[in-house]
C-alpha cells in the first residue's frame, strides 16, 4: 500500500514537471511569477482539491491579468490530481478566439462575451453556448517608474490626459496640484499601453468612460484607439517597459506592480486618496451587479465609485466554458478545475498572489452552476 502511494505520489510530481515545461514554453517571458501560493495554507490546499475523474491535459488561454493567479492554481491542482494544464496568457480577445475555434477547453477574459462571441460559441458549444464565470477580481494598477518619486496621485480627469497624450511633462501643473510637496521632475511621461486585444484594457477605458467622459473622447473595447504612447504585449510586457523606463506609466494587475514600479493612489472625490489593494478593490467589487442571463454570470461594475477606501479601477476576469456541449475528453477535468479555483480554498490563493477574491454571494453562483456543465 506504501508503495502505491509512493507510485502516485510520484507520477503526480512528474505529471507537475511537464506542466511546467510546457506553460513556460507557451508563455515565454509573460510568466513573471513563480507559481504563486508560496504560504503554508495554499500549499495544504491541494490535499483537499476535489479530482473526480479528471485525468489527461487541458489547453487554454486569454487573459494575462489572471496569469500569475492561474500559475498558482495550477500549481496545486497539477500536485493533487496530476492533470497537465497549459494556460498561455496570450490576452482576452486571443482567448475568446481560441475558444470560439474549439481550441482550449476554457478560456480567460477580463471582459464579458459580447452577444456576437456567445452566437459564435454555439458552434462548438454543442447544444449549448459560451458563459462568463467570474473567478478572479483585483485593481488595475497604474504603476509609474519615475526618479526621485515613490508616491504619486493621480485623478480620472489627468489620467484620461496622460494616457490621450494631453498632458505630456511629469512636472504639468494638473499633476503638481494633486500632489503638493512631492518634487516631480522635467521629464517627459512615456505612457505604455497594451498592443494586444486585452480585457485590461477594455475595463481601465471603460473607467475613463465612467469618470472623465470629457477627457476621453472614445468608447471602450479591448483595442487601444486613443492617440500617442507607446505599447507592448500582456500585462508582462507593459509592465516590463515600465521597469526599464525612468518617466515611463502604465496600467496592469497589482501582481505586475512590484520590483522597481510604484503603484500610484486615485483620488475619487473621498477624503483620502485610494491605494491599490486587494481589499480596496475587494470594496469596489462588492458593489457589482449580475447582469447575466440563465447561467451566464457576467458582471456590472461600479468604476464611479466614491465610497471610502473603494478603489474604483478593477477588472474580474471570467473563465469562459460551455454551458453544454463541453468536449467529453476535458469535461472532467475542467469541472475538477474550476471547482477548485471557485472553492474557498482556491479562492484563499488569489490574496496571496495580489488578486481580489470573488464576493462570496456570487462566487456562491459560480459553484452551482460549475456543478451543471455538460
Amino acid at each position: 500500500m506504501k508503495l502505491q502511494r509512493k507510485n502516485r505520489r510520484a507520477l503526480a510530481f512528474g505529471a507537475l514537471a511537464v506542466s511546467g515545461a510546457l506553460a513556460l514554453t507557451a508563455c515565454g517571458s509573460d510568466d513573471t511569477s513563480d507559481g504563486g501560493g508560496s504560504s503554508a495554507a495554499s500549499t495544504a490546499n491541494a490535499s483537499s482539491i476535489k479530482c473526480d475523474d479528471a485525468k489527461g491535459q487541458l489547453l487554454a488561454d486569454g487573459s494575462s491579468a489572471q496569469k500569475n493567479a492561474i500559475d498558482a492554481w495550477v500549481k496545486q491542482f497539477t500536485q493533487a490530481c496530476g492533470v497537465q494544464i497549459n494556460y498561455k496568457g496570450g490576452g482576452s480577445g486571443a482567448g475568446v478566439t481560441a475558444f470560439n475555434n474549439g481550441q482550449v477547453a476554457f478560456a480567460g477574459s477580463d471582459s464579458a462575451l459580447k452577444p456576437e462571441e456567445v452566437t459564435a460559441s454555439k458552434k462548438v458549444c454543442s447544444g449549448g453556448q459560451g458563459i462568463d464565470l467570474p473567478m478572479v477580481g483585483g485593481p488595475i494598477a497604474l504603476g509609474i517608474n519615475l526618479s526621485g518619486v515613490d508616491k504619486l496621485t493621480l485623478d480620472a480627469p489627468t489620467i484620461a490626459k496622460i494616457f490621450n497624450a494631453k498632458i505630456s511633462n511629469w512636472n504639468d501643473p494638473a499633476i503638481a496640484k494633486l500632489n503638493p510637496g512631492v518634487k516631480l521632475p522635467d521629464l517627459k511621461i512615456q505612457a505604455f499601453h497594451r498592443s494586444d486585444d486585452s480585457g485590461t484594457t477594455d475595463n481601465f477605458t471603460k473607467y475613463l468612460i465612467a469618470t472623465a467622459k470629457s477627457d476621453w473622447p472614445y468608447e471602450h473595447g479591448k483595442t487601444w484607439v486613443a492617440k500617442g504612447g507607446q505599447s507592448a504585449a500582456q500585462s508582462s510586457g507593459v509592465a516590463q517597459q515600465v521597469k526599464q523606463t525612468n518617466g515611463a506609466i502604465g496600467y496592469f494587475e497589482l501582481s505586475y506592480a512590484k520590483d522597481g514600479i510604484t503603484p500610484v493612489s486615485i483620488d475619487t472625490g473621498a477624503s483620502a486618496a485610494v491605494e491599490p489593494t486587494v481589499d480596496n478593490a475587494t470594496k469596489a467589487i462588492a458593489d457589482a451587479k449580475v447582469i447575466g442571463t440563465g447561467s451566464d454570470l457576467a458582471l456590472e461594475l461600479n468604476y464611479g465609485t466614491k465610497a471610502e477606501g473603494a478603489y474604483p479601477m478593477v477588472l474580474v476576469t471570467y473563465e469562459i466554458v460551455c454551458d453544454k456541449g463541453n468536449k467529453s475528453d476535458t469535461l472532467a477535468a475542467t469541472k475538477a478545475f474550476l471547482r477548485y479555483t471557485a472553492s474557498e480554498d482556491g479562492q484563499k490563493v488569489l490574496a496571496d498572489n495580489d488578486y481580489a477574491p470573488i464576493p462570496e454571494d456570487i462566487i456562491a453562483k459560480v459553484r452551482t452552476t460549475i456543478e451543471g456543465l455538460s
